[in-house]
């Protein structure tokens, strides 16, 4: 009760879909501008970025099996410049409190570099 009472004392939920909404926004013009397909979706702190053409996949089914393939190498490349993601395609991320805008930029500009990374290196 005592967490909650603080969650709600200091708007940590609108703080968070602000928050949220700013990681969408910064990876809007990366996503545009992927040599790869990529897409992201996100309700809130949680987001999932995906690594095929079209809509966002509904289920396990729906999921392109050669997402894993594009998504190790940017794992790596965010790996190398500082940031931990979980290391599987299929999982999601989590904002929290604990996060700032410069946090988000930092991811940004990592996801940006890794990506184009990733690209570059498929068509080697």
């Amino acid at each position: 009760a005592a967490t909650l009472a603080v969650l709600k004392r200091d708007n940590v939920w609108a703080k968070l879909e602000d928050l949220g909404a700013y990681l969408e926004k910064k990876m809007a013009p990366i996503i545009a501008n992927a040599s790869l397909p990529v897409g992201q979706v996100r309700v809130g702190s949680v987001g999932w970025f995906y690594l095929q053409d079209g809509p966002a996949p509904r289920s396990a089914e729906a999921l392109d099996s050669a997402a894993g393939k594009r998504y190790a190498p940017l794992f790596r490349g965010l790996l190398a410049r500082g940031v931990y993601v979980a290391p599987s395609a299929y999982e999601v991320f989590f904002l929290s409190s604990a996060h700032t805008p410069a946090h988000v930029d930092k991811f940004a500009a990592a996801f940006a570099a890794s990506l184009d990374e990733a690209a570059k290196a498929r068509t080697a």
